[in-house]
């Protein structure tokens, strides 16, 4: 079974893709979304119309920088995100809010046509069941690092933890809500959206964590504290 279990994805029919620089959206997060553009303007008023889903893509390379209003190639995996929230503007621009649901892989990408201005693609699910018990040790293990030591001190720690200890919400969920709360790297955040097994996952949030906590670490060594006015650590 696959992540899209709790809103329905009709795999069998193409999707609105809408693509950034940058990754930014993982399943469970809510992102809040400027549409300005008339081809995207036009996908929002169909997405209305129909299911109300999104997926988030991201640009393949630096081309897009120089065909943004082409068709600059696409990097393989997505993240379908359904609207639960809509504004229109009077001149027409949307704000909206999406909520990541799943993980998918682009099979086939369709350009712009009569009735599109925007790009759609035929995609495929991406998740694999994990046995939850599977995860538990990986649990215990976040939750000593954010509970004590340096990652205590980053401003995630805390609420993180808050769903750590509710047992009612799945490790899996937890490990989405710690990569996009304290993972800021891009390249790292779409490798985590890329692997579909949550064990893997868990190693690559466990990895980056450690990193993060030395890094905190040599900082504090470097006692801030007691720097001149105006410097900084780097």
């Amino acid at each position: 079974m696959s992540e899209q279990q709790a809103i329905s994805v009709n795999f069998g029919k193409p999707m609105p893709i809408f693509p950034l620089a940058s990754l930014a959206m993982l399943p469970q997060q809510v992102v809040p979304l400027h549409i300005f553009e008339p081809r995207y303007r036009q996908m929002v008023e169909h997405v209305l119309d129909g299911a109300g889903q999104i997926a988030l893509g991201v640009f393949d390379g630096s081309r897009w920088e120089q065909e943004y209003h082409g068709n600059p190639p696409l990097r393989p995996y997505v993240c379908i995100g359904q609207l639960v929230q809509h504004e229109k503007l009077p001149d027409g621009r949307y704000n909206i809010l999406l909520h990541g649901i799943c993980r998918a892989r682009i099979n086939e990408l369709l350009m712009p046509d009569e009735q599109h201005e925007y790009r759609r693609a035929v995609l495929e699910p991406v998740g694999v069941q994990n046995d939850e018990d599977e995860l538990l040790p990986v649990r215990d293990r976040l939750e000593s690092a954010l509970s004590a030591g340096p990652l205590k001190q980053m401003a995630a720690a805390d609420p993180v933890l808050e769903y750590i200890r509710n047992e009612e919400v799945p490790t899996s969920a937890v490990l989405e809500l710690i990569s996009f709360t304290m993972l800021s790297d891009a390249e790292i955040r779409y490798r985590l959206l890329a692997e579909a097994d949550a064990s893997k996952r868990a190693r690559l949030v466990e990895r980056e964590l450690s990193d993060i906590s030395s890094l905190i670490e040599r900082a504090a060594d470097q006692h801030p504290e007691r720097w001149p006015k105006g410097c900084s650590w780097n």
